[in-house]
C-alpha cells in the first residue's frame, strides 16, 4: 500500500512538472500546421466573385421570389413565392443568410488587408466595387441594413453584432465608396488577370462598371433626392460608363458542374431541381411581347410541351401560351385557351416553357448591362439631365438588350431589319414624355429578364410596366407586389437590438413596407 501511494504521489508530481514546463507545447497542438496562414487575397476576390451567382439565394430571391412578383415568370407550384405573394422565412431571407457570411465577409477582408498597399490598388478597388454592387441589391431588396460593419467580425469583436444602418446613409456611403474605388485603378499596380471573372484584368472597364453602377444609384434615389440624383448621374456620365455590349458586366463561370464555378440562377432553374421546370414565361410577358412583335418570343420561350421531350416541343410563335399569375395546379385549366387543352394532359405543358439554351451552368450571369446604361441615360435625357437625344439612347439601349442574348447562344441573333422594325412599332419619338418614361420603364423590365431582382427594383420605383396584383386568398399580407421582403429570421435572436432599431425606423418588417427611395408608384 506504502509503495502505491509513493508512487501514485510520483506519477502526480511529473505529471504537473510536465505540464508547466510544456504548456506552450500543449497549446501548440490545438494548432492546425497544414492550414495556411497566409492566403492570396486575389483568391478570396475570386471565389466571393463567383459566388454572387450563388445557387441558394439566386434560387429562392431571384427565381423564386423576383421573377414571379414581376410577372417575367410564373408557375402554379406553391414554392415560387412571388407568384401569389406567400411568405417563406428560408427564402425571404436568403440573400441575407449567405452573403453577409460569404460574398461581403470575402470582400471586407480583401478589401481590409490592401488597403494603403500601392501594389495591391486594383484588387482593392475592384472588390471595393463588387462590395458595393452586393450590399446594394442588399438593402434594395431589404431597407436598411449593416453597411459600415458589414463583413468586420474579424476585425473585432465591436463588429459581431452591427449596426442596422439607415438606407439614406448607405446610398450616400455608397457613391463614396464607388468613386473612391474608380479612381483608386492603377496601371502600376498588379494586374487583376485570370483571378478576375468578370474582366480578366481590363481595369478600363472596371473603370465604367463602376460609372455604370452609380448611375443605377442615382436612378434609384431620383424619386426622394432628384437634385444629388441628377448631379452623380452626371458626374458617372461624364466619367464614361459601357458603350457597348462588350462592357457588359457578367460573371463568366466554367462549363459543367464546377462547384462554385456555375452560374447557381440556371443551376436552380433547371439543372439541380427538375420541379423548377414547372416555371413558365408568365402571360404578362408574354402579352406584351405579342402585342410588341417583339423578336424576343422565340428567344426567351422554347415553345410548348414536355420540357425533357423535344420531340413534343411545339415551336410555332403564333401558338405560344403564357402562363398567368396567380394559379394553382386546381383552377389553371380554366386559363388554358379553348381547344388547346388536348396536346397536353398535364395542364401546366401547355404554356411556354423557358428557353434551356439560356440555362446552361456555364451561361453569364448579368450584374449591370450596356442596355440598362442607355436606358437610364433615355431616361436622363427626357428628365433633362443631359442633353444628348432620348432617342437615340432609346435606340442603343433596346437594341443593346436584344443583341446581347447571343452572349448566351448563337442561335438567338437577331436581325438588324427585325431590330429596326420592333423599334419603329414602339414609336418612341412621337410619344410624349409621360409615355417616353413608360416605354423605357417596359424596356428596363424586358432587358432584365434574366437580372429579376434589379426589374423588381426599378419596377417598385418606375410602376413601369403596369401589372396587374394576382388574387390569392393565402396571401401572406394581401393581394399586392411586395416592396421589399423580410429580413431572415435568424436575425431575430442574433441580433436582436440592431434588428429591432431598424424595425423601429422603417417602420415594419413586413412586405408592405416601402424603402427610403420607393416612391411608391
Amino acid at each position: 500500500m506504502k509503495i502505491s501511494r509513493k508512487l501514485a504521489i510520483a506519477l502526480m508530481a511529473g505529471t504537473l512538472t510536465f505540464t508547466s514546463c510544456n504548456e506552450s507545447e500543449l497549446l501548440d497542438l490545438n494548432i492546425d500546421q497544414n492550414s495556411a496562414t497566409n492566403i492570396d487575397m486575389s483568391y478570396l476576390f475570386s471565389r466571393a466573385t463567383l459566388a454572387i451567382g450563388g445557387e441558394y439565394e439566386n434560387t429562392r430571391i431571384a427565381m423564386l421570389y423576383a421573377s414571379t412578383m414581376v410577372q417575367q415568370t410564373a408557375s402554379t407550384a406553391g414554392y415560387f413565392s412571388g407568384d401569389k405573394y406567400f411568405y417563406n422565412p428560408q427564402y425571404s431571407g436568403a440573400y441575407m443568410e449567405t452573403h453577409y457570411t460569404g460574398v461581403v465577409r470575402l470582400l471586407t477582408h480583401v478589401i481590409s488587408k490592401t488597403e494603403g498597399d500601392a501594389s495591391q490598388a486594383n484588387l482593392n478597388a475592384a472588390a471595393t466595387i463588387l462590395r458595393v454592387f452586393d450590399l446594394h441589391r442588399m438593402t434594395d431588396i431589404y431597407g436598411d441594413i449593416p453597411y459600415f460593419q458589414a463583413g468586420k467580425g474579424l476585425e473585432g469583436e465591436e463588429n459581431w453584432f452591427p449596426k442596422y444602418d439607415a438606407q439614406k446613409d448607405i446610398y450616400t456611403a455608397m457613391i463614396a465608396d464607388l468613386r473612391a474605388a474608380r479612381d483608386r485603378f492603377s496601371e502600376s499596380a498588379r494586374p487583376l488577370g485570370a483571378q478576375d471573372f468578370i474582366y480578366n484584368g481590363n481595369i478600363s472597364k472596371w473603370k465604367k462598371f463602376a460609372n455604370a453602377l452609380l448611375m443605377r444609384i442615382a436612378m434609384r434615389m431620383s424619386n426622394v433626392d432628384p437634385t444629388t440624383a441628377q448631379q452623380v448621374f452626371i458626374e458617372a456620365n461624364n466619367s464614361g460608363a459601357f458603350t457597348s455590349n462588350d462592357d457588359i458586366a457578367f460573371i463568366k463561370y466554367a462549363p459543367g458542374p464546377q462547384g462554385v464555378n456555375r452560374n447557381g440562377l440556371n443551376d436552380g432553374y433547371w439543372n439541380t431541381y427538375k420541379y423548377s421546370r414547372d416555371c413558365k414565361i408568365s402571360a404578362t410577358m408574354m402579352n406584351w411581347m405579342n402585342a410588341n412583335n417583339d423578336p424576343r418570343k422565340m428567344i426567351l420561350t422554347g415553345g410548348i410541351g414536355d420540357p425533357e421531350v423535344p420531340a413534343t416541343w411545339i415551336t410555332d410563335p403564333a401558338q405560344q401560351i403564357g402562363m398567368p399569375n396567380g394559379y394553382t395546379s386546381t383552377n389553371i385549366v380554366n386559363a388554358v385557351p379553348p381547344g388547346t387543352l388536348s396536346r397536353f394532359p398535364i395542364v401546366q405543358r401547355n404554356f411556354s416553357m423557358l428557353n434551356l439554351k439560356y440555362l446552361d451552368w456555364e451561361d453569364p450571369y448579368y450584374l449591370v448591362s450596356y442596355a440598362e446604361v442607355e436606358l437610364m441615360k433615355a431616361e436622363a435625357a427626357v428628365k433633362g439631365w443631359i442633353s444628348t437625344s432620348a432617342e437615340s439612347h432609346f435606340n442603343n439601349g433596346v437594341t443593346a438588350a436584344i443583341n446581347s442574348w447571343v452572349y448566351f447562344d448563337p442561335s438567338f441573333a437577331v436581325t438588324p431589319d427585325k431590330t429596326a422594325a420592333y423599334l419603329a412599332g414602339r414609336g418612341f419619338a412621337a410619344a410624349s414624355n409621360a409615355n417616353k418614361l413608360r416605354l423605357i420603364g417596359e424596356e428596363y423590365w424586358a432587358a432584365n429578364f434574366l437580372n429579376a431582382i434589379e426589374a423588381w427594383s426599378n419596377w417598385r420605383r418606375t410602376g413601369f410596366p403596369a401589372l396587374t396584383p394576382t388574387n390569392d386568398p393565402n396571401a401572406f399580407e394581401g393581394n399586392f407586389i411586395p416592396r421589399r421582403l423580410k429580413y431572415w429570421e435568424n436575425e431575430i435572436g442574433s441580433n436582436p437590438k440592431n434588428y429591432s432599431d431598424a424595425i423601429a425606423r422603417m417602420g415594419a418588417d413586413l412586405f408592405a413596407t416601402k424603402v427610403w427611395w420607393d416612391g411608391g408608384k
